[in-house]
């Protein structure tokens, strides 16, 4: 897949298939999904501490997986059990945007099955990604206004800050300075403001910027034909004041779509979410230079060479093999035809 929208030729056929604006550059798959990454160091490193759901949304299980490791060690860091589903969870947001209710409540209910023994336990439920958290807090008693379960869940149901926040969590000190962006579902679903007295427990300097969207808004900003309003958007506020940003300010946005539009502007910098804030907290500590931050935070977890390797082996077999079977097909045919014209000649 990477191959397929990464490379010029292919990702400019993949675009036109999936009706996505040509200027807009497509998001590479992880290396290895996050819930992939926490099975394979063998769950949570407190097992004795107090547990807390952290939800694998879609963009950080597949996309950036780097977010999702820094949240897990941000929840561990201070002594509370990670817990995180496996298997197919998603809230269905995209679902609601093109009026799909039906799918979305399937997907809802099978959230609730997932999450049933946690919410009951009134375990809360932590979210990486704003849009998806939001769902939780807004759409999901809506579809299921008679569901005690799903009321639960929605009482339980925090954003990254917020969970800091509410449960008087010590954060790890850093200073410096950071703009703040907030993802519209975010603003929404409880504002900005406890990650604003979050970063200023850190000893960080908040600007936190208000106006309007990013621009990208989810799926439409990808779509074709709409790149450059997209752009006109995320120009009313957020894109210039990331340009007239210092190099030793850090630019802070939990949305994924909030930071695909200033990677993929003229900005030349790159969003950091709030986990990985504190973990540039805890790599060099209260007082330490905050410019080029993102060289020095880890990129996404990779998977053993073993593990590659046999994705690239089964990789190759899936293009190889069918390739094989199409050209005996066609030698097979070949001959069929060879033995029939000597049968009619003779």
């Amino acid at each position: 897949m990477n191959f397929a929208t990464q490379t010029a030729g292919p990702a400019r056929l993949v675009k036109l298939a999936a009706g996505i604006d040509r200027q807009r550059p497509l998001p590479s798959f992880a290396p290895m999904t996050l819930q992939q990454w926490f099975r394979r160091r063998g769950g949570t490193a407190n097992p004795g501490g107090r547990p807390v759901v952290l939800f694998p949304d879609t963009f950080n299980n597949h996309l950036h997986t780097d977010v999702g490791v820094a949240c897990v060690e941000a929840i561990e860091a201070v002594g509370w059990q990670v817990v995180m589903p496996q298997g197919h969870v998603c809230c269905g947001r995209p679902l609601y945007d093109y009026g799909f209710l039906d799918t979305a409540e399937r997907y809802l209910r099978h959230v609730l099955d997932t999450l049933r023994e946690h919410v009951r336990a009134g375990t809360p439920v932590v979210g990486m990604e704003p849009s998806c958290l939001a769902v939780f807090k807004d759409e999901l008693t809506k579809l299921l206004p008679h569901d005690d379960d799903a009321r639960r869940l929605a009482r339980n149901a925090y954003h990254f800050a917020e969970f800091f926040h509410t449960f008087d969590i010590e954060p790890p000190r850093l200073g410096g300075k950071a703009l703040l962006w907030g993802h519209c579902h975010h603003r929404a679903t409880g504002g900005m403001d406890p990650e604003q007295r979050l970063l200023e427990r850190m000893g960080v300097e908040v600007d936190n910027l208000k106006g309007g969207c990013c621009g990208l808004a989810g799926s439409w900003g990808f779509e074709q034909g709409k790149y450059e309003i997209s752009m006109e958007c995320g120009e009313q506020a957020l894109l210039p004041a990331v340009r007239r940003a210092d190099q030793d300010t850090l630019i802070v946005a939990d949305g994924f779509s909030c930071r695909t539009q200033i990677k993929d502007s003229d900005t030349g910098r790159r969003a950091l979410h709030l986990a990985q804030v504190m973990e540039l907290a805890r790599r060099r500590g209260s007082g330490g230079r905050t410019e080029n931050a993102a060289e020095d935070l880890p990129g996404r977890p990779r998977p053993p060479v073993s593990v590659r390797a046999a994705h690239v082996g089964a990789a190759a077999t899936a293009v190889v093999v069918p390739l094989l079977l199409t050209w005996r097909t066609l030698r097979n045919a070949q001959a069929d035809r060879g033995v029939r014209r000597r049968v009619l000649s003779q």
